[in-house]
Parts: structure tokens; sequence; C-alpha cells
């Protein structure tokens, strides 16, 4: 099977070529991401625990979903086909904001992304995919912060990164 590739881009977002995924977060080379938040009619945040066999942050909690846009994909498009591929179901989804992070794994791998982020709403539990996904949970976002500083451990670098993010921008 041959490795996705990311698309890499410069401080604007613009592409500047291609690489593969794990040559990318080895080097910590700028490349597009996206990050999808799921809300219920409650305003409860849908997260996922990641599965134990994925290879950087197994068995954290993180966002409704996340990953790489493929090379001709808009940013929507590639974050419903990921929805659907990790948490079994499809929503209309918004892009609110997009921003650079970089954050480093204790084995060695970096994330530097220029990640857009998308909001939808969905009310039913999801059909999670176990090859991606442990187990979910649907949060209240007072809890989620006071969970997140209580056992900030508990949770992938990337999600508290883009929900702290999330909360400046959209003042939750």
């Amino acid at each position: 099977m041959k490795e996705e590739q990311v698309i890499l881009v410069n401080e604007q977002d613009e592409a500047l070529g291609v690489m593969g995924k794990t040559e990318a977060h080895e080097k910590g080379v700028l490349h597009r991401a996206f990050s999808v938040f799921i809300f219920n009619d409650l305003g409860e945040l849908l997260l996922q625990q990641r599965a134990k066999n994925k290879y950087h942050s197994p068995l954290l909690w993180t966002n409704t979903c996340c990953s790489h846009q493929r090379i001709g994909e808009n940013n929507v498009t590639a974050g419903k086909r990921r929805l659907q591929e990790e948490m079994g179901f499809s929503t209309d989804l918004k892009e609110v904001f997009s921003f650079v992070y970089k954050a480093a794994f204790d084995n060695g791998l970096i994330e530097h992304e220029y990640d857009h982020v998308m909001i939808g709403t969905f009310n039913d539990d999801p059909q999670i995919n176990t090859d991606e996904v442990e187990c979910f949970k649907w949060m209240n976002l007072t809890d989620l912060v006071e969970d997140i500083e209580r056992n900030p451990a508990a949770y992938s670098a990337w999600f508290k990164i883009i929900f702290s993010e999330y909360q400046q921008r959209l003042i939750l």
C-alpha cells in the first residue's frame, strides 16, 4: 500500500509540493491538515479516543476527527471523507478558521500543520471504525475545559492546542 502524501504549504497556505506523511512528520515540515469538531444540539462536543494501535498518541482523547487533505480535495470534502472513515457518519461542515501550529511527540515525530478547523452538528451516536477509534464520548465544554486542566496527559497535544485556539477565536 502506497503511503499517504501530505500537501506541503507555506505560511499563506499556498501549496509547494507533496511529501510522504511519515517523512513530513519526521522532518516537521509545514503541511496542510484539518480538524473537525462535531457538536450535538445540547452543545456537547463529540470526542474520540484514538485506537490503541495508532503510531502516535494511542488511547488519547481528541477532537471528533482530523487528518490531511488529499491532492485536489477541498477542506470540507476532506473533512467529510475522514468523518465517514473514522466515525461512520456524514454531516454538513463549515470551516470556521485556520491557523499554524507545531507540536513534538515523544517518538520524535513533529506535527507542523496549517490546520483548517471545521464544525458540524450530529445528534446520534457514531458507528466508529475500531481500526482508528477506541471509543467516543460527548462532553459539554465546561466539563471538557475542567478535565483538560485536571488530566492534560489524557488528551492529544494537537487537540489541546486547537481547542484553546477555538475557545479564543469563538469565545465560548
